[in-house]
């Protein structure tokens, strides 16, 4: 069976973006970059909601054609397409690099990919994560702090019927005060 991790840059207090879809606080240093990079190299699947979708996919496809892209960027661009990638969504009607889309029921579909055993999966996304978590399929959550206060736009976590309990696995720094922690659910 597969391993489904929520992983998202977040604020200290809880949003993994501000008000308006802003994600200018969250600027990954060197080190961290390529720590995301690392991620998506790793990853066998990754699951994302319409939004998110859209802003993976209006820079990514064609970053490492960009003046001034630098070597990592180069290298994320291309790990970022080659990755097997779903999209969920009833607006959306086309994607593309390595993508397939999802237009019905999201919990059904990730149960299903789930089920696999096919590498691991990410989910990114704050609705599609909301409905995983609520059905208790997420298996890891990584927040990656960043020391900044937006005060309100999207929560990483959503609200629960009932307690999830987690069981710290890994804690990392990273510059500029950025500290990683990675949870296991405990089943």
């Amino acid at each position: 069976m597969r391993n489904l991790t929520f992983a998202m840059n977040v604020s200290v207090d809880g949003y993994i973006a501000a008000p308006g879809d802003d994600l200018g606080w969250s600027l990954p240093s060197d080190e961290l970059f390529q720590w995301w990079s690392e991620r998506v190299r790793a990853t066998g699947l990754a699951l994302y909601g319409r939004k998110l979708w859209e802003t993976m996919s209006s820079h990514w496809p064609t970053a490492d054609q960009q003046p001034g892209a630098t070597p990592a960027h180069i290298e994320y661009a291309r790990r970022w397409r080659a990755m097997p990638k779903v999209v969920f969504s009833s607006t959306t009607s086309t994607v593309d690099w390595n993508t397939r889309l999802v237009t019905g029921d999201a919990v059904t579909e990730i149960t299903r990919l789930k089920a696999d055993d096919d590498g691991s999966m990410d989910i990114a996304g704050a609705t599609l994560a909301a409905a995983a978590m609520r059905s208790g399929l997420i298996d890891e959550y990584v927040m990656v702090t960043h020391p900044v206060l937006v005060g309100g736009g999207t929560p990483f976590f959503t609200a629960l019927d009932h307690w999830v309990k987690l069981n710290l696995v890994e804690t990392r720094t990273f510059p500029d005060g950025v500290i990683l922690t990675r949870y296991e659910t405990r089943r």
